[in-house]
């Protein structure tokens, strides 16, 4: 008997936005951050972002996509959606906030849309890797698709 192809929430919205996609599967028992995710399928760690979900001095949420082997500015992330700072959300809200557990983040169809940025090293690139949705499971994309997916925009994030 087949294996059955799994289609996550992410997938189904891409597909009903017409944005081509592909999808990589990987076996793991819970919890893998990105880099070892790109190892395992043997992916460039420069083209796999990572999503990350932050609470803002005005007490809303903000993702920000960044590569998996990059550290986050917090300061050059509050600037990009116009607050005075931005800290990190504590693991134990993620699922609850966006309905996505850590190691399977992404931007595309949280419970809510929140303002959303994309480290504008991905504007260079052909195609990126993100989280499907679930662990386990990854997508290719073009990053102006994933920009538009997620309603995204780009922005300089990064720790230098």
């Amino acid at each position: 008997m087949a294996k059955k192809e799994v289609k996550t929430n992410a997938m189904r919205i891409l597909e009903r936005m017409k944005i081509p996609y592909e999808h990589f599967e990987y076996e793991c028992d819970g919890f893998t951050d990105g880099a070892a995710t790109a190892d395992m399928l043997g992916l460039p760690h420069e083209a796999v972002y990572k999503t990350l979900v932050t609470l803002g001095a005005d007490k809303k949420n903000y993702v920000f996509v960044i590569p998996v082997d990059e550290e986050l500015d917090l300061k050059k992330c509050a600037r990009s959606v116009g607050v005075k700072s931005v800290q990190m959300i504590h693991v134990k809200e993620l699922f609850a906030l966006t309905g996505y557990v850590r190691g399977g983040c992404t931007s595309i169809g949280m419970k809510k849309q929140f303002e959303t940025r994309i480290d504008e090293s991905a504007a260079g690139l052909d195609q990126i890797y993100v989280s499907a949705g679930r662990i386990g499971c990854q997508i290719r994309l073009a990053p102006g698709d994933l920009c538009k997916a997620a309603g995204a925009q780009y922005a300089d994030l990064l720790m230098r």
